[in-house]
């Protein structure tokens, strides 16, 4: 399978992950969409690097705090464009369920993530 084909995939596992903690948070807690999504993007962030430094990149040949640190970056830069189109949909479309803004945003955010961190954090 192509690192870009596992890039996908490893998307769509951190897709789920961001879903899934979204809908847990709106469903028990009394955050609100927005609040919600800073939390969820985290987790998925957590889950895509472990599934992207085992299973589409491979560990890169610095140490794990440094590649870590790299991969926050990458994550983080990608993850304000992910939150901004969020957002701005929820805003501009109130009625619009946040998990399908989610899912908006995270297209928007997948080529910006797979060139980061194919460049900037594993070498590849």
């Amino acid at each position: 399978m192509s690192r870009l084909l596992r890039s996908i995939l490893a998307g769509g596992v951190g897709f789920v992950a961001d879903a899934a903690a979204l809908w847990l948070l709106l469903a028990v807690t009394p955050l609100g969409p927005l609040v919600a999504r800073v939390l969820s993007i985290g987790f998925a962030l957590a889950v895509t690097w472990q599934f992207n430094r085992h299973l589409t990149f491979s560990p890169s040949s610095r140490g794990i705090a440094t590649e870590g640190a790299r991969y926050g970056g990458v994550g983080i830069a990608t993850s304000i464009i992910n939150y901004v189109v969020y957002c701005a949909i929820l805003v501009a479309l109130p009625a619009m369920p946040p998990l399908a803004a989610l899912a908006i945003a995270s297209l928007v955010a997948m080529a910006l993530s797979f060139l980061g961190y194919s460049r900037l954090v594993f070498d590849r």
